[in-house]
């Protein structure tokens, strides 16, 4: 009787001991498929004005924010336009980022959909062009219950091998990512690694990172809420304004890991205008107005995106001026 005692104990300790090495190896796992810390910008996909792609351009302002300390870069998410693009298209402009790019930073390639099938589709091509990993946004317009969104993440992920943000942007799309659900997928699906959160729910964020602790790299989708979302542990930021300020993005976020918090604070208080006047009319418009004034590249918007209208251009210009941008 005391032997069958003895292996049964010991069974039950090596069960628990490969359990706890299983853990251990997935978090090791997990840090090892960190994506970026620092300032993500979310560029913007310049067009012709008959609205087509124009490669040179993209390729331009890929060389402007490598050499001006952008740590990774977002193609084909909301700022890019991707709502427009054809999927030939998204997969192209994805495939010319990466190229001109050539691994020099992150190419994190936005392949959400409101239909798992297509976000399939586009994830598993963003990664055979070599995408270091995917931005997936929430279903749009048909929307998910929790559930839902727990079976659309764990398809996608499954379907390819490189780590995935999570994007939660209930305010563009009319769904909600729970603290709950995002932690579940989390600890539950090995390359669901980060969720860009733009709810703008500081104390949903909070929630979030006491529910999912280490499990989940949270990066901030407000850039009027960079600092607040550091504070609860947040690896930085993906950043629509880093478009015109890519440097002091990237400081802004660098300072505050660096501990000087204050220098940190001074870059998000600075920017404060600047990130309102980014957002007076639905994004893209102001900032692709903006990239424009800036002398980056064009600003041409692809239906039923318009051009800004006479009193937010203004309202760009006075910001950017006051920031101390020089105007092209």
């Amino acid at each position: 009787m005391k032997k069958v005692y003895y292996d049964a104990s010991l069974a039950l300790l090596t069960e628990r001991l490969l359990r706890y090495e299983s853990t251990f190896v997935m978090k090791k796992e997990r840090e090892i498929m960190a994506i970026f810390t620092g300032s993500a910008v979310a560029i913007v996909t310049p067009f012709n004005e008959d609205g087509s792609v124009n490669y040179e351009q993209l390729k331009s302002l890929v060389e402007y924010h490598i050499s001006h300390k952008t740590d990774a870069i977002v193609i084909c998410g909301t700022t890019g336009e991707s709502s427009t693009l054809t999927e030939e298209e998204h997969s192209e402009v994805i495939k010319k980022c990466i190229e001109y790019v050539n691994k020099r930073v992150p190419v994190i390639a936005g392949t959400g959909s409101n239909c798992t099938e297509t976000a399939i589709k586009l994830s598993k091509e963003a990664q055979e062009h070599g995408a270091d990993a995917l931005l997936v946004v929430t279903p749009y317009y048909n929307k998910a219950t929790q559930n839902g969104l727990i079976q659309h993440y764990t398809m996608i992920a499954e379907a390819v091998d490189i780590p995935i943000i999570m994007y939660n942007v209930p305010g563009r799309t009319g769904c909600n990512i729970a603290p709950a659900t995002a932690a579940k997928l989390a600890k539950e699906v090995k390359n669901i690694v980060a969720i860009k959160e733009a709810s703008g729910n500081i104390s949903q964020v909070a929630k979030l990172a006491q529910l999912a602790g280490d499990s989940l790299d949270i990066y901030s989708g407000n850039d009027d809420q960079v600092v607040p979302l550091l504070s609860l542990g947040g690896k930085g930021v993906i950043s629509v304004t880093a478009n015109i300020i890519p440097e002091d993005t990237h400081d802004m976020v660098q300072k505050y890991l660096d501990g000087d918090v204050a220098g940190s604070l001074a870059l998000q208080l600075k920017a404060i205008d600047l990130c309102d006047a980014m957002f007076c009319e639905v994004n893209p418009i102001p900032v692709k107005k903006a990239v424009e004034l800036a002398g980056l590249c064009n600003g041409y918007v692809r239906m039923p995106m318009t051009e800004a209208e006479p009193a937010s251009v203004e309202k760009i210009k006075k910001a950017m001026v006051e920031y101390g941008i020089e105007l092209a």
